[in-house]
């Protein structure tokens, strides 16, 4: 008989994590209910599937330091704290959105709280963006950490070497946090790099690298706690490769035919939401009974998974659904529900009406 692995962590440091994820998630989904819609301006690019990564990571960094997104980049900046009213606010074009409206899905900002240098639009864009910031703090003496995300595709870019080499050669307080979901744009990274992982380019410059299960949030957590120790420090720049799936295509309404069917089977057998949730039933996570209350208002409620069934505290809810995850799931709910359902737990993690 295999033996159980004892847990490293609190119920409340897991639920922490879980928090930020489904937070994320419950954003995106609504983001893509309303672009499906025909309410927002634009593209808009999900990080759905993608949130124990952010939310590993993100609690690692401390409040003076700062970090460079992504045209995927919504996950990042609620895993930061972004106010969920202002982002989603953002992407409706408002005036009372992170940007006053001007930067939308694609680029989100904030100085103020976040210390949120900005997303990037431009694959690979931000990354001498993060060179340059960590290059200033290093002249200041302020202690800061920059932290520069991306994905797979943008290692592909020049501006990934250049960049590493002189926050290598400078020793600059940099750690880069890759996404690594297998897919830039339509195209499998394994045709187009000769390495079976994308931080090991590290070692041309010498700087360390970590490879981590990106569904798994606490995996992450601890790679990165030890990159930005290491950046901190003064030893100069680390990378981090966390691997992930990403549910939907490229974009919000990308078919994703490009991809083989079992690129979604394995996506969904590791949901990092769903693993997370099943470490936290072990620990005997629950929540307040009047949680109950949705169930009796809400009948559909049994059909929905089990990040779902935590939130709402029915444990006889099937594992096995899926919410707004692709075309094949969509027979778990109705648009009705899931719009329904999705509002719900934002506005409680919100602590308000998201679109009040």
């Amino acid at each position: 008989m295999a033996e159980t692995k004892k847990e490293m962590y609190s119920k409340e440091q897991l639920l922490e994590f879980y928090r930020t994820m489904v937070r994320i998630r419950t954003f995106e989904e609504k983001a893509a209910e309303c672009f499906t819609k025909g309410m927002l301006a634009g593209n808009i690019h999900l990080s759905i599937g993608q949130e124990a990564a952010e939310a590993g990571a993100f609690a690692a960094i401390g409040p003076q330091d700062y970090f460079t997104s992504t045209h995927r980049g919504h996950g990042h900046a609620i895993a930061r704290g972004a106010d969920p009213k202002l982002a989603m606010a953002e992407l409706f074009g408002k005036k009372t959105g992170y940007c006053k409206g001007k930067g939308g899905s694609m680029h989100i900002a904030d100085m103020e709280k976040m210390n949120h240098l900005g997303a990037n639009g431009i694959v690979g864009g931000g990354q001498p963006i993060s060179a340059g910031s960590a290059l200033a703090s290093k002249i200041l003496g302020d202690g800061a950490v920059t932290v520069g995300c991306f994905g797979d595709g943008a290692t592909n870019e020049g501006s990934f070497h250049e960049a590493l080499n002189m926050a290598a050669a400078w020793h600059l307080p940099m750690v880069w946090f890759i996404e690594n979901n297998c897919y830039g744009v339509s195209t499998e990274i394994h045709r187009v790099t000769n390495t079976p992982h994308l931080a090991t380019r590290a070692e041309a410059y010498g700087v360390p690298y970590a490879i981590v299960d990106g569904t798994n949030p606490t995996e992450v957590y601890e790679a990165m706690q030890k990159a930005m120790d290491h950046a901190r420090s003064g030893k100069g720049p680390y990378l981090v490769e966390a691997t992930v799936y990403r549910y939907q295509g490229h974009y919000c309404g990308d078919p994703a035919v490009y991809r083989p069917k079992e690129y979604m089977e394995h996506a969904l057998e590791n949901d990092g939401i769903e693993k997370l949730g099943r470490r936290l039933l072990a620990l005997g996570a629950a929540l307040e009974p009047s949680n109950a209350d949705l169930c009796a208002r809400f009948p559909f409620l049994p059909r929905y998974p089990l990040w779902l069934r935590l939130w709402f505290g029915d444990e006889e809810f099937p594992a096995s659904g899926r919410l707004f995850l692709d075309e094949s799931a969509a027979h778990y709910l109705t648009v009705e529900d899931a719009v329904t359902v999705g509002g719900l737990l934002l506005e409680r993690l919100a602590g308000g009406p998201l679109l009040g």
